[in-house]
């Protein structure tokens, strides 16, 4: 019988169900951090059209609520879910609610983001975040005049709930601290990173200082005051020319438009990851640097195809595993790929829903 969509609203947060008519069941549970920034709202619609017709499947949308997450994943397996497919920016406090699913006899996906101290998480598809950080970091590196030293260093990250911005600010990490102790760069904006500069491999409980500090919660206000704020404290002559390590392109987009407007700001190079589409017009612009695609289609493809694998019946081998403080998750990873304005214009033809037919060039 074919499977008709939809739509609903539970508990403020919109669920998308893709049942065979008659049927309350549920087969595959997709629970997503929020429909309300573009990335999310975007893969939202993509998970949609690939589970329409294929699976009895619901996608509920949390909206940065633990308690609303808690309540999704519930509903979910109450209507008899298999497998929990789960993205949330609290890495912890997931926990409990996945492992209710796990009792009820749930395999559980992390998608995106690894929730961490539980054995409750069966599998992880994901993209290498530490190589995010890594080339963020690089970019900016290899933007510095060779030889010079004294460049100013801005360090920001995602939210310290989110054990993705401790990957991507970790892999950053490794690449600028020994730039950073050999003054090439000067951190401006932390007082803790300055403090722990000297140490090549930062402890969890160090990155947390240093995040803390710097962090933007993911969140564009929040990211713009921060850039406000720091740049405000700093005598033009630590200004100039400008390296932001900024983790995503929304934050890229608000720090950069903060930095532009500072006289004392002779240019600045601005990092970013998702590869949405108004960060690359931005890149097209001259008003962002870079961007980390990481290919969220091939991603929702295989987490599905993983899913359709266990509904079969099979438990999937994996050789790669991510260490989650509790047991070494078998993981998926796919590759990532940097843009800027040296390649944007051949990387852009692949079909990033319709991108390249928006961009002025």
């Amino acid at each position: 019988m074919k499977k008709t969509l939809v739509k609903m609203v539970l508990a403020g947060a919109m669920a998308l169900s893709f049942m065979s008519c008659g049927k309350k069941k549920v087969d595959i549970g997709i629970v997503l951090p929020t429909n309300a920034e573009p990335r999310w709202s975007r893969e939202g619609e993509n998970f949609a059209a690939l589970v329409k017709d294929k699976f009895a499947a619901e996608i509920m949308y949390s909206q940065r609520s633990s308690d609303l997450e808690r309540t999704n994943i519930d509903t979910l397996i109450n209507k008899g879910m298999k497998v929990l497919i789960i993205s949330t920016p609290e890495s912890t406090a997931a926990a409990s609610a996945i492992e209710e699913a796990h009792k009820n006899g749930v395999t559980v996906i992390c998608y995106d983001r690894l929730i961490l101290n539980t054995d409750a998480v069966d599998y992880f598809v994901t993209f290498n975040f530490h190589k995010v950080g890594m080339a963020q970091a690089q970019y900016l590196l290899d933007h510095t005049e060779p030889g010079s030293k004294g460049n100013s260093l801005f360090l920001y990250a995602g939210a310290p709930s989110d054990n993705n911005a401790f990957l991507i600010f970790g892999g950053a990490w490794e690449v600028l601290q020994p730039k950073i102790v050999d003054g090439t760069f000067v951190i401006r904006n932390s007082s803790k990173a300055v403090a722990l500069q000297n140490k090549k491999e930062l402890t969890r409980g160090e990155m947390s200082e240093i995040i803390d500090q710097i962090t933007t919660d993911w969140d564009f206000d929040v990211a713009k005051k921060r850039a406000a704020d720091n740049l405000t404290m700093l005598k033009d002559s630590e200004k100039g020319v400008c390296f932001v390590l900024s983790p995503n392109d929304g934050t890229a987009r608000s720090m950069g438009d903060e930095f532009a407007k500072d006289s004392a700001v002779t240019k600045y190079y601005t990092t970013g990851l998702d590869a949405e589409l108004a960060s690359l017009q931005y890149i097209v612009d001259g008003k962002q640097s870079m961007t980390v695609f990481n290919d969220t289609d091939t991603l929702e493809k295989d987490v599905l195809a993983l899913a359709e694998r266990i509904l079969k019946g099979e438990r999937p081998t994996m050789t790669a595993f991510s260490d989650n403080g509790k047991k070494q998750v078998p993981a998926q990873q796919s590759a990532i790929t940097a843009i800027d304005k040296d390649n944007i214009q051949k990387l852009i033809d692949i079909d990033y829903n319709g991108a390249k037919t928006k961009l002025q060039m």
